[in-house]
């Protein structure tokens, strides 16, 4: 057997996807021999700036051109027995070589108005060809139900395999180190892209309400790039500080001294920064909604989609030594559900299952 993974998402994003593609390679080079035999298929071209038209020149090449014909003459060429597209699936396989495909979530039918109009068009094209792949990989259990509700995809070719941690305590964090911009000593961090899905607005609002009513909440450490959209919904808390995206290494440092991770998500297909945060000894905050509550399962503090409940739980956090505590040590239990190596592995499988 030998399969061919779709890494163009490496070349197209920052997080999200790009994440679920080197948390797998990664898992599968854990595996050693165990793992399948295996090879990269891509343009490999970066495509990460919204200038135009450079972007739409690279996307109509990869999409339309590259993944029609190079690639299948690329599969064709190496004998390859499996195709796994890991976000939805544009690459067209020679005849005989089955499809496994990733879905990471169905934000594109639940919250259109969160994507730009061209990832709508597409987005919509290739998730009417995901329910015809041999098996569907869905990062949880959530996503599973909904593949079966909205894309009437049968429980029998799907397959729920959880994202693993890049933290993973039995993996290894990377070296820490702090980010170029000072960071107050006391702060609350928010992991996120900023797009108004992530929901920074209701931090706004909590702070906002903390100051009306004379209470002091500690500052707010963001790390996230900013879509438009972000900034038109007001003037900043004036202890908040925007530290654009930044690396890993800075990432296990804010982690690590964080009174808590606020995560006010509406909508998520698993919630990586949840993970991440519960293996670095990092508290959080987030809402019972989307798949939340079975990565977060009895680790995270749930509270209701509201700025007040946000506000309230920010200080109780703050002031409660022995509850963060109690959370920090259930979500070191909780994170070790969630790795790349048994990702990777549960991943192996199916190709197995499905080539036969």
């Amino acid at each position: 057997m030998l399969v061919a993974i779709d890494t163009n998402g490496l070349y197209t994003a920052r997080a999200g996807v790009a994440t679920y593609i080197r948390g797998l390679l990664h898992g599968l080079q854990l595996m050693g021999g165990d793992a399948p035999e295996w090879f990269e298929l891509a343009w490999p071209v970066y495509n990460l700036t919204f200038e135009q038209p450079a972007r739409s020149i690279k996307t109509f090449y990869r999409e339309l051109i590259w993944a029609r014909t190079a690639a299948p003459l690329q599969l064709k060429r190496k004998k390859a027995t499996l195709l796994h597209s890991t976000a939805y699936w544009f690459v067209a396989p020679p005849p005989g070589v089955r499809v496994v495909v990733t879905l990471h979530d169905l934000a594109l039918l639940r919250y259109p108005e969160r994507l730009r109009r061209w990832h709508r068009i597409a987005g919509l094209r290739r998730l009417r060809k995901v329910g015809a792949a041999d098996r569907v990989i869905c990062i949880s259990r959530f996503t599973a139900d909904e593949a079966m509700r909205l894309l009437d995809i049968p429980a029998s070719r799907l397959e729920v395999v959880y994202n693993g941690c890049p933290f993973h305590p039995e993996e290894g964090a990377p070296a820490e180190s702090p980010p170029v911009e000072r960071v107050p000593d006391e702060f609350f961090l928010f992991v996120g892209s900023l797009e108004p899905g992530k929901n920074l607005k209701l931090l706004r609002q909590a702070y906002l309400e903390a100051e009306s009513k004379g209470k002091e909440l500690p500052a707010l450490v963001i790390v996230g790039a900013r879509w438009r959209g972000v900034a038109g919904e007001g003037e900043p808390p004036k202890n908040w500080h925007y530290l654009g995206g930044q690396p890993d290494e800075a990432l296990v440092y804010l982690y690590r001294r964080a009174l808590g991770l606020v995560f006010p998500s509406v909508y998520e297909g698993f919630g990586l920064p949840v993970v991440e945060a519960m293996a670095l000894g990092c508290p959080v905050i987030c809402s019972p909604v989307s798949s939340l509550p079975e990565v977060g399962e009895g680790a995270a503090y749930f509270v209701e989609l509201r700025p007040a409940a946000y506000l309230d739980a920010m200080m109780r956090l703050s002031r409660d030594t022995g509850f963060r505590e109690e959370l920090i040590e259930a979500g070191l239990r909780r994170c070790k559900h969630f790795s790349w190596r048994k990702a990777a592995s549960e991943t192996a499988e199916i190709y197995r299952d499905v080539a036969g």
